[in-house]
């Protein structure tokens, strides 16, 4: 009986420690990812700089493409790889589908309440549905295709009076008008950037405002010893922002509530406020808009596509300028497939795959969105490492589009590897994410493309472009600034030079109703 028992312990001993074995060698590693030496209370903030995109790029070739920071007492994972990308935007999408929130984000945007901060759930949904059934759907997009060439037009012609007089230009400046003008007059019918008229709403200047108090890292956000105090002012600069951008909103929505009757009985198209208004008006509606959320949707969509599109030409053109056989290149193609007998147009980009591809390589290595942040909402396990709940995720896009193991000579400047392999920008290509990828990707993709795309290719068609003066050609700096939009350190100053009169046939455009 004894040695029945002996038996028995022994195999339920090995039956046991090969199950543990088993278990163990079948288990997901789920070690936290390695950190740097970091000091009480401010935790890594030491190791940032003004651009955190490059010093997230710099500790990632000592530690590898994941990482762990603590800024201050806020727990973070940095990551920097096509294959945590896939991670994070596919395979474990439902764990990081909401953002971090700041103080600044908080105020700005009304506590949230608006496309981009809202947590994910139903509200977000209605609202994501809302926006592509109602402004970024095809139909109404071809539906303001004229829009969208009136301001062109504007800008082109704006361009042709500065070249006579060889004045010369800040490019983002002038382009910000144009993004912002196709924005405004598509959400709410009207134009709110132009100079020369005394009543109108100028938004495009609080964006810029918006994107730098952004773009700015907030002690009181992340160290504890400084919760309560405004040690850089962003506060009072948040305050600031929302009581200038409160007071224009607030005149814009009187005056369509005040139209709305006359514009239904004319059976003029709605544009998205006044749809915004009718819904939190109607009382089936699945869900109750407030004004407060008007307002923060109103001001996501300003300040998702007015400087991106802008940072994005401006750093195109800028390369371009580096590259005059490339610039060369791409002024030959629409010389073949549009002429010289009128302006390009948003049907001729099909049939221009360069500049498809000059736009792509910019955007690969300068993406208007550097870092995208998520928070996870549960544990999981990425690149092998355990991702805690409640963590801050920076995944650095401007990473990934320099990585040697998925680009030749990845910091050139060279489109052609966009003709050589077809790579899209809907976040499917974990190597090349200029918009996201995932369920909480920019919406507004195909917008942005069609103004970048018209605009830079509508710039070099008609116009050569001197980078000072005085006809010095000599290359320009590309250093980055500060901001979440990664614009230049030194804004794009030109004199643009005619190549071709632009204004008799975009007058005749505009007045065939194109």
């Amino acid at each position: 009986m004894a040695d029945y028992q002996s038996y028995l312990i022994l195999f339920l001993t090995g039956a046991l420690t090969s199950i543990f074995i088993i278990f163990r060698l079948s288990r997901p590693k789920s070690h936290l990812p390695p950190t740097p030496f970091a000091f009480p209370i401010i935790g890594h903030l030491h190791l940032l700089s003004p651009t955190p995109h490059r010093a997230f790029h710099n500790l990632s070739l000592q530690y590898g493409p994941i990482f762990r920071l603590f800024l201050g007492s806020m727990p973070c994972v940095v990551a920097t790889s096509s294959q945590t990308a896939k991670e994070l935007f596919k395979t474990y999408d439902d764990v990081f589908l909401d953002r971090p929130h700041n103080s600044s984000m908080d105020y700005i945007s009304y506590g949230g309440k608006g496309f981009i901060f809202a947590p994910y759930g139903s509200y977000w949904k209605f609202l994501k549905k809302t926006v592509m059934s109602e402004l970024l759907n095809g139909k109404t997009l071809d539906s303001l295709l004229p829009v969208r060439h009136d301001e062109t037009n504007r800008f082109i012609e704006c361009l042709s009076q500065k070249a006579k007089v060889g004045e010369s230009v800040e490019l983002k400046r002038e382009l910000m008008k144009v993004t912002n003008n196709v924005i405004s007059r598509m959400v709410m019918s009207k134009r709110c950037s132009d100079d020369q008229e005394g009543d109108a709403v100028d938004i495009r200047k609080i964006v810029i405002d918006i994107a730098k108090v952004m773009g700015t890292f907030n002690l009181s956000d992340n160290v504890w010893l400084c919760k309560n105090l405004d040690l850089q002012g962003n506060g009072k600069k948040c305050e600031a922002i929302r009581a200038r951008f409160d007071g224009l909103i607030e005149k814009i929505m009187r005056e369509h509530e005040e139209a709305r009757e006359l514009n239904e009985e004319s059976g003029q198209v709605k544009d998205l406020l006044s749809i915004l208004i009718d819904i939190s008006e109607d009382e089936n509606m699945e869900m109750k808009l407030t004004k407060e959320n008007i307002k923060a949707f109103i001001l996501d969509i300003f300040g998702g596509g007015t400087e991106t599109s802008a940072v994005t030409i401006e750093w195109a053109l800028s390369e371009l300028i580096n590259h005059p056989n490339i610039l060369k290149k791409a002024v030959e193609e629409i010389d073949q497939i549009v002429g010289k007998s009128r302006l390009l147009q948003e049907s001729d980009v099909p049939n221009l795959p360069y500049l498809q591809a000059i736009v792509k390589e910019s955007l690969r290595l300068h993406p208007s969105a550097p870092v995208i942040q998520r928070l996870s909402t549960q544990d999981c396990t990425v690149g092998g490492y355990h991702i805690p709940a409640k963590t801050t995720v920076f995944f650095s896009i401007w990473s990934v589009g320099r990585d040697p193991t998925h680009w030749e000579n990845p910091l050139e400047f060279r489109p052609e590897r966009f003709i050589e392999k077809h790579l899209d920008v809907r976040g499917q290509h974990f190597h090349f994410l200029p918009f996201g990828s995932g369920r909480r990707m920019c919406p507004g993709v195909s917008l942005g493309l069609m103004v970048i795309h018209v605009t830079l290719g509508s710039m070099i068609q008609c116009f050569d472009w001197m980078a000072r003066k005085d006809g010095d050609l000599t290359s320009l700096d590309m250093e980055e600034g500060v901001g979440i939009t990664m614009p230049r350190a030194n804004p794009l100053v030109c004199v643009p030079v005619a190549r071709l009169d632009p204004i008799p046939f975009s007058t005749a455009t505009t007045k065939s109703g194109l």
